[in-house]
């Protein structure tokens, strides 16, 4: 468990969830998609006043037959177009194949002389390995060829028609890992040459350009550029269609149509069985559906992009965010840590609405909160259980040596126990009975060594509930023996004194005592008490999963040789012995009798002895 809650577990999920963005799979795409189509749905729907879509259904059916129409049809529909004052049109529909009555000729003349744009569909199965198409200028630092959507061959229209044309185009769309199409390659690559879109070509022969741009970096194709229009593609060349725009649609019946007043006109085939619907997050459209909104979208200049930089922009955003949650989690406070986490969901979302908002570019934001929330949780639930073994851990080590608030307070204040040491005054004490061979021998002759544990337990709990009331630590049992420190792991700046004052306590508590275990028939029990000040090293002593909080130093050793002073028989008045360090610390109100100077072992000099007084002045 201690590897499992550790910072590199976290940091070994962080890195498998960036990995897998990374890596980009079916699910983190579709994931993303999903998140576009939401952003997208926000844009508020407006008509076009410039593309209108002419449908071939079930009236042009009723009216001219039965399809395939004769090439004289389309002849009369160009015919009505013009009457009725239209702009560029454009079939989304194809003529790969002769007419079977003969009116390939009328159709190509009507074709020449209209300004006419054709269909050509990118097919791995088509025939055509080469047809009529505008050159590029590329600049840059990479080559388009090496990024465009490849296609090994063409179906094109016959040649008779092609030739005519005033433009040719590309139908094809680019559906996404669900199926769903939501951007059309704006150029594509068929045997090493770039063909254009159906729209990108609308748009040059509108604008009247002889060729249209690309430019590319390193990452990638970054734009197509027709003047006055600079189209942002993603790295393959292509553009996210916006599908909000509405376009005024009239079902084709001959010498029946309004006026178009210069209106550029794609018809497309809508008739049910016969066309091919296209699915998109807005529902199924027709051919020549979407490319009016591939169009309106190249024409409004408010076009929907992804940049080649985006994928870069993203992983940079969960490496930041990533990094900044994990050290708040594991180095700051729970609270500032939440804070951070806040700011960084924050943060994120406010910098991806403001591209999308600003200029429309799609930056994914749903991975990288999904990415944030799971690192979060994880480390959150990895400190949160550290923390609390931790705290059972202190509970542990000083339920039955310090007092329950203090216990609670170190709960709270955990780095109070770090391992390692830190120098500090601290006063110690010790305690031991006096006298105590001859209550072992009462027991012994009584054959009740179970009634001599129970007294000394019953003795010692009476005097480490005055210690512990006095915020003392209860460092050891030693048989009847018991070691207490102050100032340590909480702070007490009156520690001596509370130290004197649990001894004055401890004494008064033996005296209440001895009548009782007089009354039992037990033998006479006193107690001897040293207490000490000075500095030593306090801490942790051992390792992160199994500690001993304890002290070192010569003050310790000295208040133990004070402690047996105090058992020896020519002190037995002075049930509690004090060093000069000790008395130095006291408030005035403490009266303490000056023993002499004694000589303890392993010190050269002499020690002054005192015994505090039972009463205060």
């Amino acid at each position: 468990m201690k590897y499992i809650t550790s910072i590199w577990t976290t940091i070994f999920i962080a890195a498998v969830l960036i990995g897998v963005r990374i890596s980009d799979p079916a699910l983190v795409e579709q994931l993303r998609l999903n998140t576009f189509d939401t952003y997208i749905k926000t844009i508020t729907q407006r008509e076009s006043t410039r593309v209108i879509l002419l449908n071939l259904g079930e009236d042009s059916l009723s009216v001219m037959g039965q399809y395939p129409f004769p090439r004289e049809v389309y002849a009369q529909m160009i015919s009505d177009l013009r009457g009725a004052s239209a702009g560029l049109v454009g079939f989304t529909i194809m003529f790969p194949e002769a007419d079977r009555f003969g009116g390939d000729e009328i159709f190509a003349s009507w074709v020449k002389n209209n300004g006419i744009i054709l269909a050509q569909d990118a097919d791995e199965n088509g025939n055509s390995k080469s047809a009529p198409y505008v050159g590029t200028a590329i600049f840059g630092t990479g080559n388009p060829l090496d990024w465009a959507i490849r296609y090994k061959g063409l179906v094109t229209n016959i040649p008779e028609i092609e030739a005519g044309a005033w433009g040719h185009g590309l139908i094809n769309a680019m559906p996404e890992v669900d199926g769903l199409v939501r951007r059309i390659p704006l150029i594509s690559q068929i045997n090493n040459q770039l063909y254009p879109s159906f729209a990108l070509e609308t748009v040059r022969v509108l604008n009247e350009k002889p060729s249209y741009t690309v430019k590319v970096n390193d990452l990638g194709i970054e734009e197509v550029i027709l003047r006055p229009h600079r189209i942002t593609t993603d790295s393959n060349g292509s553009i996210w269609i916006n599908p909000n725009y509405t376009f005024k649609e009239i079902n084709y019946v001959p010498n029946s149509l309004p006026n178009l007043e210069g209106s550029v006109v794609l018809i497309g085939l809508t008739a049910k069985g016969l066309s091919s619907q296209i699915p998109t997050p807005s529902g199924l459209r027709s051919a020549h559906s979407l490319q009016a909104a591939a169009l309106e979208t190249i024409l409004s200049g408010d076009s929907i992009s992804r940049p080649v930089w985006a994928d870069l922009l993203e992983i940079a955003v969960i490496l930041i965010g990533v990094s900044f949650i994990i050290l708040s989690i594991y180095y700051l406070s729970i609270m500032t840590s939440l804070v951070t986490f806040i700011l960084t969901l924050g943060l994120t979302s406010a910098g991806v609405f403001y591209f999308w908002n600003e200029s429309q570019i799609l930056i994914d934001i749903s991975y990288s909160l999904i990415i944030f929330i799971l690192v979060f949780t994880s480390g959150s639930f990895n400190n949160f259980y550290k923390q609390f073994m931790l705290r059972q851990l202190i509970k542990k080590q000083f339920e039955t040596y310090l007092d329950p608030k203090q216990v609670y307070l170190l709960q709270k204040n955990p780095e109070l126990l770090r391992l390692g040491g830190d120098r500090k005054e601290m006063t110690f004490l010790f305690m031991d009975i006096c006298g105590f061979t001859p209550i072992s021998e009462y027991y012994k002759n009584n054959d009740d060594p179970e009634g001599l544990v129970l007294l000394v337990n019953e003795f010692l709990d009476a005097m480490t509930k005055i210690i512990l009331a006095n915020g003392g630590t209860i460092d050891k049992y030693m048989g009847d023996c018991v070691m207490a420190f102050w100032n340590a792991p909480l702070p007490c700046d009156n520690h001596a004194e509370m130290a004197v004052k649990s001894a004055i306590e401890i004494e008064a508590k033996t005296n209440e005592l001895k009548e009782t275990y007089k009354a039992r028939g037990l033998p006479d029990i006193n107690v001897g008490t040293g207490i000490n000040t000075g500095d030593c090293i306090v801490g942790n002593m051992g390792s992160e999963s199994r500690f001993d909080y304890s002290v070192i130093g010569d003050a310790v050793n000295l208040a133990a040789r004070l402690e047996a002073t105090a058992a020896r028989h020519e002190y037995v008045e002075y049930k509690t012995i004090i060093s000069s360090y000790t008395k130095d610390l006291l408030p005035d109100h403490y009266k303490c009798v000056n023993i002499g100077d004694i000589k303890v072992k392993g010190k050269d000099e002499l020690i002054t002895i005192y015994s505090p007084s039972y009463k205060k002045i």
